[in-house]
């Protein structure tokens, strides 16, 4: 099986941008395993979890920005991370209107 690659920020080329149901948000607390405290640009802090095929391959800290998809079920409050921003993408999000710099 082998050691699992970890994907560094210049193997990041593409930018996914947010779908229907999607929102941004920024980590704001490691909580543990694969728990996240984050505060997401529609104004709710929610709860999030990393997908599984994240969880190994790719590090979130605190401050990264990140896309969100809230759950159907307590959307106000939990959702899964669907996809970590590098910085020069999350400069590039500011600059088109994605996130509000406040």
């Amino acid at each position: 099986m082998g050691k699992k690659r970890v994907i560094t920020e210049k193997d990041i080329k593409e930018l996914v941008l947010p779908g229907q149901g999607e929102v941004l948000g920024i980590v704001v607390k490691l909580l543990g395993y694969d728990r996240l405290r984050v505060k997401c640009t529609d104004g709710y802090t929610r709860m999030c979890r990393i997908k599984g095929k994240m969880k190994r391959r790719v590090w979130i800290k605190e401050g990264d920005t990140v896309l969100i998809a809230p759950w159907d079920f307590q959307q106000d409050e939990k959702g899964d991370v669907m996809w970590r921003y590098t910085h020069a993408q999350t400069e590039w999000l500011r600059n088109h209107g994605y996130i509000k710099t406040e």
